[in-house]
């Protein structure tokens, strides 16, 4: 019997992302670098730029000479805290100069205008958080002091124009700045095929020395990240198989396919160890801090010349902005509770390239309206494909928390993460939202329970269905009670 398959992406998907299925290198570059292919899912359709337009030449020298340990080895600008003087000293306001970056249509090119927008960031964060650095690496003990007031013109107004046309916050944000563009290849001919082939373009300590802590932190992220294009399939076979009515079976391969790659997300994820060492992070994570909920901005930061000098606040650099797990909370309709932590998951959005945004919005949105988490726990093969999606959220979220304990919170009485969540609270919040869902669905569908009944699936199918899962949930159990218990010592130990 020939089983038929649903045309895969469905039209409503492909109304929405029509770009979905292209060749990258055919993309425009009017489109937004972060435009979403199963090719090249959440990284950019095309590796960022090293150069600058000539009219930027300032900014690109500025960043070039800026890092603690430049490229060549020998001291920058931020080693001997005079960054923020040839700023002031060097950089003209190249507004204007945005405004030509244009392609010969006259459309924005918005793949250069990223590359631009990623090299102001950078030396904003290095110009408004010198004075930390500097306090941080004199007066270790003594915290990281306070950062600077006022962003110059030449930084601010620039920056916040790249930031209107990319429709993005004007400050440095994972995707669009510090790590998924700003990655190049040693050797291109071998692209992302080898982890030792990456190299960071922009760094702030020692970051274009690739065996470093500060380039394992970011190259890390994009060695996990180039296996969403797969990921981002997998969710597209189950959301658009689902809305057609079509076979399970077929669901069934989009959640192995999901599985596949995260399987592989998580193997690069796991090298963040030996890439980046814990005790050198506090160092280049100096930079990478935001303005909101800092210490070293009690009033926010006055950007020269733009929105009548009020001042502005801004979350910073952080991981949680990645989209791979969001992508899953959304699939699976995980529930949150509804706290100010969870707030703060919802301000991250903000924070993401518009693609990543508008994709997660669909997904979020058609998951709910087709009913993903109804649909998948009615077939006990389906609902043990459905907990191991699951389960990789929570050993994602669960490894994150160990990065968090053991990278920041074990070292520094900081109380803040870089992008102003909690460092002690924020991640457990999720993390036990994930935890608590497997629970509820292996005991509701899967555990061995008097009246229990699942559609097509007869009691011997559900109880080889359940030996699968027993030892993952025997895990998440002991793993709540273990969060719970190191959350509540870390909180009594820090007075939260």
């Amino acid at each position: 019997m020939t089983i038929s398959h649903v045309p895969y992406p469905s039209p409503s998907t492909l109304k929405r992302f029509p770009h979905v299925h292209d060749d990258p290198s055919t993309l425009s570059h009017a489109l937004d670098p972060f435009t979403i292919t199963t090719s090249t899912g959440f990284l950019p359709y095309a590796t960022a730029p090293v150069d600058l337009p000539d009219a930027f030449h300032p900014l690109k020298s500025l960043v070039e000479r800026m890092p603690v340990v430049k490229l060549d080895g020998k001291p920058g600008l931020l080693a001997t805290y005079e960054f923020g003087p040839a700023v002031a000293a060097e950089l003209p306001d190249l507004t204007d100069e945005v405004e030509k970056l244009v392609l010969p249509d006259g459309s924005p090119d918005r793949f250069t205008m990223t590359a631009v927008f990623r090299d102001y960031t950078f030396v904003a964060s290095s110009y408004l958080l010198e004075p930390c650095w500097e306090n941080w690496c004199k007066n270790p003990d003594e915290g990281y002091g306070l950062g600077r007031e006022v962003l110059p013109k030449s930084v601010a107004r620039p920056m916040y124009r790249c930031a209107q046309i990319l429709d993005l916050p004007p400050f440095m944000s994972y995707a669009a700045s510090y790590a998924l563009f700003n990655y190049t290849f040693a050797d291109h001919s071998k692209g992302l095929s080898d982890y030792s082939n990456l190299r960071l373009i922009r760094g702030f300590e020692r970051g274009l020395d690739p065996k470093s802590s500060e380039a394992g932190f970011i190259l890390t992220h994009v060695d996990m990240v180039k296996e969403t294009g797969s990921l981002i399939s997998g969710v597209l076979r189950v959301v658009d198989t689902l809305e057609q009515h079509g076979p399970r079976n077929q669901i069934n391969d989009g959640y192995r396919e999901i599985l596949t790659a995260m399987e592989k997300i998580e193997a690069s994820m796991e090298d963040m160890w030996g890439n980046s060492k814990p005790s050198e992070y506090l160092s280049f994570r100096v930079f990478i801090f935001g303005i909101t909920k800092q210490s070293m901005f009690p009033s926010g930061v006055i950007y020269d010349g733009v929105e009548d000098n009020k001042p502005l606040s801004f979350r910073g650099e952080s991981g949680a902005n990645d989209s791979i797990i969001p992508l899953l909370d959304h699939l699976c309709q995980i529930p949150m509770p509804e706290t100010p932590l969870t707030k703060i998951l919802h301000e991250f959005r903000a924070y993401r390239p518009a693609p990543h945004r508008e994709f997660l919005t669909y997904i979020r949105e058609k998951s709910e309206e087709i009913g993903v988490q109804n649909y998948s726990v009615q077939d006990s093969e389906t609902a043990v494909l459905f907990l191991k999606v699951l389960n990789h959220v929570r050993s994602f979220r669960w490894r994150h928390w160990l990065f968090a304990r053991e990278y920041i919170i074990r070292r520094t009485p900081h109380p803040t993460a870089t992008g102003g969540s909690p460092i002690v609270t924020w991640l457990p919040n999720q993390l036990s939202a994930v935890m608590d869902l497997m629970i509820h669905i292996y005991d509701s569908y899967l555990a061995p329970k008097e009246g229990v009944t699942i559609v097509n699936g007869a009691k011997d199918r559900i109880a080889g269905h359940r030996k699968q899962v027993e030892p993952m949930m025997e895990l998440v159990r002991d793993q709540k009670d273990k969060l719970a218990k190191e959350v509540e010592k870390w909180c009594q130990e820090r007075g939260v």
